[in-house]
C-alpha cells in the first residue's frame, strides 16, 4: 500500500475525532440526527467509530488483508464506542487507549515470558533482525505500549475532555514516532541484512 495512503488510513479516524469533538455543536446544528447522540464527545465517538469503518474497509479493498494491529484496535472502538453511545457515558471512549495499549504490551511481553517474539510476526515482512534484535524490540515495544496504557489514563483522569482529545491527537502520535526513531539504532545493530553485506 503507498505509504501516504496507509498514513492517511491510520491517522484519519483520529483527525475525523478531533474536528468532531471541537465542532460537535456546528455539527449538531447542521445533521440534526447528530445532535441527538447529545454533546460534541458522543457525536465525535459515532463519527470516530464510522471514519474506522471506513479506513478498515478501504484497507481490506486494496489489499486482501488487516494488519493486526489495526482490526485490534477498531474492534475496542467499535465495542467500548457502543457502550459510550448506548450507556451515555464518555468513560469507555476515553479508556479505550489504556485497553488497547495495555493488551498490546501484555501480549508482547507475555510472548516473551514463553520465549516468542511476537513483535517478529508482525513487522518481518518490513526488515529482518536476528533473534536477540527481536527480543529486545519486543521488550522495548512492550514496555512503551504499557507506558501509553498509564499516561492515557493519567491525562483522561487528570484533565478536561478537550484536553484529552488534543493529547490523543497531538500528543500520543509524536511521542511514538519518537520512539520509533529512537529504536533505528537497535534495528540497525541486529539486522541481517546489514550483516549479509558487511560479509
Amino acid at each position: 500500500m503507498n505509504p501516504l495512503l496507509k498514513l492517511v488510513l491510520e491517522l484519519g479516524p483520529l483527525l475525523v475525532f478531533f474536528f468532531a469533538n471541537t465542532r460537535g455543536e456546528w455539527l449538531a446544528e447542521r445533521i440534526p440526527a447528530l445532535g441527538s447522540l447529545g454533546g460534541p464527545l458522543f457525536i465525535a465517538t459515532a463519527l470516530f467509530m464510522a471514519a474506522t469503518a471506513i479506513a478498515l474497509a478501504v484497507s481490506w479493498s486494496l489489499t486482501r488483508t488487516l494488519p493486526i494491529m489495526p482490526l485490534v484496535s477498531g474492534v475496542v472502538v467499535f465495542v467500548f464506542g457502543a457502550l459510550t453511545l448506548y450507556l451515555h457515558n464518555e468513560t469507555f471512549i476515553k479508556m479505550k487507549p489504556t485497553i488497547v495499549n495495555a493488551l498490546f504490551g501484555a501480549v508482547l511481553l507475555g510472548g516473551l515470558i514463553f520465549g516468542r517474539s511476537l513483535l517478529g510476526y508482525v513487522f518481518d515482512s518490513a526488515f529482518k533482525l536476528d533473534a536477540e534484535g527481536w527480543r529486545k524490540l519486543t521488550l522495548r515495544w512492550g514496555l512503551f505500549f504499557l507506558f501509553l496504557a498509564v499516561v492515557n489514563e493519567v491525562v483522561w483522569r487528570s484533565f478536561s475532555t478537550d484536553a484529552w482529545v488534543a493529547f490523543k491527537v497531538w500528543g500520543i502520535m509524536p511521542i511514538t514516532i519518537l520512539f520509533t526513531m529512537s529504536q533505528m539504532p537497535l534495528i540497525m545493530r541486529h539486522s541481517l541484512e546489514g550483516k549479509q553485506a558487511g560479509e
